[in-house]
């Protein structure tokens, strides 16, 4: 019928997850402004912190992948993150020619700076549901995270 409108659409969750997903991007752009840091900058310092945190070496091949970058963007994020202080090249240990990306203590702390407001909203939040409902939640995102890869790799 023409001129009705669809009563039908997505999820309530899934338009909060869009939400979500939307006011999680204008908080990284404020807060990282704050710091002269683009999104970009601060999803290369995610990336390379997860690497890290599993022992794994971050090479520029591996962030350029990780955010699907051109290699001259990749270059022109490195060199941004180096001159920034955020970041540093080391050559690898077992092959010199590879060139390993290391974050530097102002990382840390500019990203603590930046995140540290968002992570207490979130945890005064957190402190209202139940351990059985955060688990439930959890596996909610999780699912969610896997869909969302799933959508793109299609």
């Amino acid at each position: 019928m023409s001129g009705t409108v669809p009563t039908e659409g997505p999820h309530p969750l899934v338009l909060l997850l869009q939400e979500f997903t939307l006011e999680a991007n204008r908080y990284v752009d404020a807060a990282g402004g704050r710091k002269d840091m683009h999104r970009t900058d601060l999803n290369a310092l995610a990336v390379i912190m997860r690497h890290t945190a599993r022992g794994a070496v971050v090479t520029p091949g591996v962030l350029r992948k990780e955010l699907d970058l051109s290699s001259p963007a990749t270059t022109a994020l490195i060199d941004r993150l180096d001159q920034s202080g955020h970041v540093v090249r080391e050559r690898g240990s077992t092959d010199r020619r590879q060139v390993e990306l290391k974050m530097t203590p102002k990382a840390y702390q500019d990203g603590n700076a930046i995140f540290a407001p968002l992570s207490r909203h979130m945890g005064e939040a957190l402190a209202a549901f139940t351990p059985e409902e955060l688990e439930v939640a959890a596996r909610f995102m999780a699912a969610m995270v896997e869909a969302t890869v799933a959508a793109r790799e299609e």
